[in-house]
C-alpha cells in the first residue's frame, strides 16, 4: 500500500515560499520513498494504431505536435539498457530517474508527511516503471533535476529517464527519445486576478514573464516575439531553474505574469488563490518520459507499461493528484491516445 496521502491544500503551511525554501533544502538529495503500488503482469493489449519497427521522429522531420508524440511500439523485451539497470546490485539495483520536487501535485515534497514524502502524478508513474522493470515499485533513487537539466542529465547517464512534466518536442527530439505521450497540456498565462493581462495577447506589452530555463515556455515566448506575434515591449528576460521559482518571483513583484503548461499553472492558483490563469491554453503539448536516444528497448518497455497503466492506474492517480485543479471532465482528464511509428 502507498504511504498514506494527505490532500489538503498546502494554503495552510505557510505558503509557496516556505515550500520554496523545503525545495531548495532538499534539492541536493536524492530519496527512496516507501510506497508500493499493484503489479499488473501479462501481455501487450492492443492500444491503436503502430507498428514495430521505426526511428523516433528528430528534428528535421518533425512539425507539429502529432508527430512530436509519435514513438516505438510496445515491446516487453529486455535489451541492453534494461539489461544494465537489471545487472545493478545490491542498493544499487534500482532505477534512477529524474523528477521535479517542488511542482504541487506532480512531484512535490508534502510537508504534512514524516519525511516530506515525494509525491505526485509523475511519481505515481515512476513507481509503476520500476514495478514493471525491477520487480519492486520502491526500487527508484530520485534525483531531483532543475528543468534546464533534464536533457544534459539524461545524455550525461546521470539518471536512466526523466519523469518531470516534460514536454516532447520537434527540438528535444535531436537530444534525447520519448516514450509515447501520458498526458495533454498546453501553454498559458497566470498572473494576479487584479491584473490587466487576459492572456496570450496584446495585454502582455510592457509586461514583465517569466519563465523556467529551458523551457518550451520560452522557446514559444521568444519565437511569437521574434516574429512579431507577441508586444516587442514584452520582457521575457527573466527566467529561472525551476518553474516554482516564478510564482515566487510574481508573489514578490518581480514579475507581472507567468508563462508554463495550464497543468503546472493551475496547481500554482491552487497553491496561491490570488493568481489566476489567464486566457486559454494557446498551444498543445504532451508529456512524455525521456530517455537516451539509442535505449530503444527501454522507449518501448516503457510504451508497454503506458498501455498497462492507461487502462488500470493513470485515472486513479489523476483522479487523486489533478482532478480538483483540472476537472473531472476536462481535456486533459484523459490520457492522450499513443502513436507508433510505421514500418519505413
Amino acid at each position: 500500500m502507498y504511504a498514506s496521502r494527505v490532500r489538503a491544500s498546502l494554503r495552510g503551511w505557510g505558503g509557496v515560499g516556505a515550500m520554496a525554501v523545503l525545495c531548495a533544502l532538499a534539492l541536493a538529495f536524492a530519496l527512496l520513498l516507501p510506497c508500493t503500488q499493484p503489479r499488473h503482469d501479462g501481455g501487450v493489449r492492443a492500444a491503436g494504431p503502430g507498428v514495430a519497427h521505426g526511428s523516433q521522429a528528430r528534428a528535421g522531420d518533425c512539425k507539429d505536435s502529432e508527430a512530436q508524440k509519435q514513438t516505438l511500439s510496445p515491446s516487453g523485451a529486455d535489451g541492453r539498457t534494461i539489461d544494465a539497470i537489471k545487472s545493478r546490485t545490491g542498493a544499487k539495483r534500482k532505477l534512477v530517474v529524474g523528477v521535479d520536487q517542488n511542482s504541487y501535485h506532480w512531484g512535490y515534497r508534502n510537508p504534512n508527511t514524516e519525511t516530506a514524502q515525494l509525491e505526485g502524478f509523475d511519481i505515481d508513474l515512476v513507481h509503476r516503471i520500476a514495478e514493471d522493470i525491477l520487480g519492486d515499485p520502491d526500487a527508484v533513487q530520485f534525483k531531483a533535476i532543475p528543468t534546464s537539466q533534464r536533457i544534459p542529465a539524461i545524455k550525461d547517464g546521470r539518471v536512466d529517464m526523466v519523469v518531470r512534466t516534460m514536454t516532447i518536442s520537434c527540438e528535444r527530439l535531436d537530444d534525447v527519445a520519448f516514450s509515447a505521450p501520458y498526458f495533454k497540456t498546453g501553454q498559458q498565462v497566470l498572473a494576479p486576478k487584479s491584473s490587466s493581462v487576459k492572456g496570450y495577447d496584446g495585454t502582455l506589452a510592457h509586461k514583465r514573464i517569466c519563465t523556467a530555463s529551458g523551457s518550451t515556455a520560452y522557446g514559444k515566448l521568444k519565437a511569437d516575439r521574434d516574429a512579431g506575434d507577441l508586444p516587442a515591449s514584452t520582457d521575457i528576460s527573466t527566467t529561472v531553474p525551476n518553474q516554482l521559482d516564478c510564482l515566487v518571483r510574481l508573489q514578490l513583484g518581480e514579475v507581472d505574469a507567468v508563462v508554463t503548461d495550464g497543468a503546472l499553472a493551475a496547481s500554482q492558483a491552487a497553491q496561491d488563490p490570488t493568481v489566476a490563469l489567464k486566457g486559454d491554453a494557446f498551444t498543445t503539448e504532451y508529456y512524455g518520459v525521456a530517455m537516451k536516444k539509442d535505449a530503444d528497448d527501454l522507449v518501448r518497455r516503457v510504451n508497454r507499461i503506458l498501455v498497462d497503466y492507461r487502462a488500470d492506474g493513470w485515472q486513479a492517480s489523476y483522479d487523486r493528484w489533478l482532478s480538483a485543479t483540472l476537472g473531472k471532465d476536462s481535456g486533459p482528464s484523459k490520457p492522450p491516445a499513443p502513436q507508433y511509428l510505421r514500418k519505413s
